[in-house]
């Protein structure tokens, strides 16, 4: 095993800011998705990532300008199908969304093609994170099935796998008996596997996922400590104390946090930590899965772990 990680993105976004800039129109182009945020903080992090997507029509020829940095090779089936764009007006100092317009849906033998390199990829690397795409409805992109084979095929080949998906994707993913499913409070309590968003419910939800096979099951909590639940273990995680510009991403940051310190060999209490410090850094930035390693290495010995009984 190497110390990488591949992350497996079906379908990123072009996404089209327009800021002010002295009292001018300031318009910025970025590739995004949740993978590509992931992959962003991983990198920072100090890991390696091999990114694994589709692209196809003109967003995807941009997109494949936009997505470079270091310790990122992409690996990405050309396809037929659309990559989404997402335009939003941030002039205000709000987003103000002006057209969301949602991927193609990918043929049968392209999503073979993209199957064969994730496979590939996660296998090389050891550590493998399944994420989603912008939102829910851009999930259409592959069938749900996808991420089963993928989890299953994955971890039966002694890749460590991170979920970061909820609805189907994630009940579909749970036959491989993940490593680590990162999920929100909200997202339990939507899939019916919490009865509520009291601690006691999410504990016992996240109980279930574990007693089903998962590794290391972590809850996010908006503003309260987050809940990591594992066979051993009942954990609360606090993360510091930070004025948030942006608390879009910070999830997404904490999962990246999680699946680089599988990759460095951090034992659970320290990539817990990493994932806490990375998550509470990034809702400080406009910029999603953004931050440096080295400032959210500043954090890590601020973040506080105890029993949550």
């Amino acid at each position: 095993m190497t110390e990488q990680v591949s992350v497996f993105a079906p379908s990123p976004t072009l996404t089209v800011t327009v800021e002010d800039l002295d009292g001018q129109p300031d318009t910025h182009l970025h590739a995004g998705g949740q993978g590509l945020w992931q992959a962003r903080m991983i990198t920072a992090l100090g890991t390696p990532v091999v990114f694994c997507c589709a692209l196809g029509g003109e967003t995807g020829a941009v997109l494949r300008h936009l997505l470079t940095g270091p310790e990122l090779t992409v690996r990405a089936r050309d396809v037929a199908a659309r990559n989404g764009v997402y335009i939003h007006d941030r002039r205000g100092g709000e987003r103000e969304p002006f057209l969301h317009q949602r991927p193609d849906r990918l043929t049968r033998h392209e999503v073979d093609d993209l199957y064969e390199l994730a496979v590939v990829a996660g296998l090389e690397s050891g550590v493998a994170v399944l994420s989603g795409s912008i939102d829910e409805a851009c999930d259409e992109v592959v069938p749900v099935s996808v991420y089963q084979r993928l989890a299953v095929d994955l971890a039966r080949n002694g890749c460590e796998v991170v979920v970061d998906l909820a609805g189907e994707r994630l009940a579909a993913t749970l036959e491989g008996k993940p490593a680590v499913v990162k999920v929100s409070h909200e997202e339990l309590v939507e899939d019916g596997r919490a009865a509520s968003d009291d601690l006691a419910d999410l504990v016992k939800g996240a109980r279930e996922l574990v007693d089903g096979g998962v590794g290391l099951v972590v809850v996010s909590r908006a503003a309260e400590p987050t809940l990591a639940v594992s066979a051993d273990a009942e954990l609360l995680v606090t993360s510091p104390s930070l004025e948030p510009v942006d608390t879009r991403g910070g999830g997404d940051s904490m999962t990246a946090g999680l699946a680089a310190g599988l990759a460095q060999g951090l034992d659970r209490a320290a990539a817990l930590r990493l994932g806490a410090a990375a998550g509470a850094l990034n809702i400080t930035r406009h910029g999603l899965g953004s931050g440096s390693g080295e400032a959210v290495r500043a954090l890590v010995d601020r973040v506080e772990i105890a029993p949550a009984g």
